[in-house]
């Protein structure tokens, strides 16, 4: 008999885990209760435009290769990488900006002008960063979680330090000047935490952006799910859109199935790459491994209001990606982390993908996408987000010395009443659980549950955490120890499934 394995949601996570275990043999179906695959990496095309829904940075390219490896592929099969010159640029006030280049070497040179004898800590801090990056990326993400002891090794022992302080307090020890500082501080955001609560081991994000640089896949990132959905096709994955699960049947404490309103799917195997808290709803309130409680005191990573925006003519004065860090970093962050509430005085990023990329926008126009971090679980209304569209364009005109609004042809927005309806987002959060130093490895949610045999669970709120890189790493894991518990057997031309 074939051994079946139903896989809930298409995003990064699902993908990878399905071509992982098709590759291993078995007879893998995804369920996506959305008319397109990709999850939170979807796309939006309109009047000519195209825009990423979700993640729009690509970061860690080594990940990327990692994965396509594993199938005896490369990514150029699939699709054309691009490295952005600059990566990005960082708005302070009015014409004044930083802009962050493609190589080192370079960057070095840019803080220098900023400051001068930076480079000379900045190259020392870059060189721990590299470090940490050897161990973290080629190694500790890709352990599973299940014990403490994944995390003791000789080289995390000679870095023990670093979990016991931050990278904003690491930052600030060598960085007087606090454009620079922002800089540096604003990788670890990939991560869902703010600066100051995030260890200093991870200050291995800064290698990923300086020593690894930014990348735009032509396209946009959506190829990438493009080229992951080929690849699971050509090992034989199913895939069924329009398809929300509404329970995961459970028989004797093992899981059996999953139903769709009317429809029951038979499976030997469950795994849920949908989020873990609305997985959790979908069975008897016995066989949960959190209670509410325990998903109410955790701290997760922002949602987000996004607009996507088609423009009727090109701008100036802007990068693929810019950021804009004019106003109080530290209130901004409050407003998420702190006391839960609208910024007055929001930070944005607006990625303008159509610089790099002309099959983003018609010749001569632009496509825009703008980013507010939020709070997740705020109140989410058209009038706030008309009110914070107003806000942030309103600056991004004065900053960029530009008028934009009148050539505005239409925009579309996306904020926490989206991410729960389109994902069953545990409160609208748009990246998954923090990585803080309690919500690390071993301590965040775990793969395998406890509490129902057959049932298994990947993506940004399980190991190894928030990102489109580590939701790759996460299908590996839950398939690797789907592989390693429930072991195929080769009986003649038969598969049997063997438990251990």
């Amino acid at each position: 008999m074939n051994i079946s394995v139903s896989i809930l949601g298409s995003g990064f996570s699902s993908l990878a885990a399905s071509c992982y275990l098709a590759q291993a043999g078995y007879d893998v179906t995804i369920y996506e209760k959305n008319s397109t695959v990709g999850g939170r990496a979807r796309q939006l095309k309109k009047d000519g435009f195209t825009f990423d829904i979700g993640p729009t940075w690509y970061w860690m390219p080594d990940v990327f290769e990692r994965f396509f490896s594993d199938f005896n592929k490369k990514p150029s099969n699939y699709y054309q990488l691009d490295k952005l010159n600059p990566a990005y640029s960082v708005y302070f006030d009015k014409d004044d900006y930083i802009t962050i280049p493609d190589t080192l070497e370079k960057i070095y040179a840019a803080f220098e002008g900023e400051e001068k004898g930076s480079s000379k800590a900045l190259k020392k801090f870059i060189a721990q960063a590299e470090s940490n990056y050897n161990i973290a990326i080629k190694d500790l993400v890709y352990k599973p979680g299940v014990s403490p002891l994944e995390l003791v090794t000789p080289k995390t022992i000679a870095k023990l330090n670093q979990f016991f302080s931050t990278v904003k307090k690491d930052v600030r020890k060598e960085f007087n000047n606090n454009r620079l500082a922002q800089i540096l501080e604003f990788p670890v955001l990939f991560l869902g935490a703010k600066p100051s609560s995030t260890p200093s081991f991870y200050n291995f994000m800064n290698y990923a952006d300086f020593g690894l640089g930014t990348f735009h896949p032509k396209g946009g990132m959506y190829e990438v799910i493009s080229a992951m959905v080929t690849l699971a096709i050509e090992l034989g994955v199913t895939i069924k859109t329009n398809t929300p699960i509404t329970e995961i049947v459970i028989d004797k404490g093992k899981a059996i199935g999953i139903k769709s309103s009317d429809d029951f799917f038979h499976s030997d195997l469950v795994l849920s790459g949908a989020d873990y808290h609305h997985t959790e709803t979908l069975i008897d309130e016995k066989y949960k491994q959190y209670s509410n409680k325990y998903w109410s005191k955790k701290t997760f990573a922002p949602s987000a209001l996004l607009f996507y925006i088609g423009f009727d003519k090109k701008l100036k004065n802007v990068d693929h990606h810019t950021l804009f860090f004019d106003v109080d970093f530290d209130a901004h962050a409050a407003s998420i982390y702190d006391e839960p509430s609208w910024p007055d005085k929001p930070l944005f990023y607006a990625s303008f993908p159509s610089i790099t990329d002309d099959s983003f926008a018609p010749t001569g126009k632009e496509a825009g996408i703008f980013l507010i971090p939020l709070a997740p679980g705020l109140e989410d209304t058209e009038d706030l987000r008309e009110t914070y569209f107003d806000k942030v364009l309103k600056r991004f005109e004065e900053l960029t010395n530009q008028e934009v609004q009148s050539s505005i042809r239409f925009k579309e927005s996306f904020c926490v009443n989206d991410f729960i309806k389109d994902y069953n987002s545990y409160k609208g959060n748009a990246y998954g659980m923090a990585n803080t130093l309690m919500q690390t490895a071993f301590l965040r949610p775990k793969l395998k549950s406890k509490k129902v045999r057959n049932l298994f669970f990947t993506g940004q709120l399980t190991v190894p955490g928030p990102g489109v890189p580590p939701a790759l790493i996460s299908g590996k894991l839950v398939s690797g120890l789907i592989e390693k518990e429930y072991k195929l057997k080769k009986k003649t031309t038969t598969n049997v499934l063997s438990y251990h």
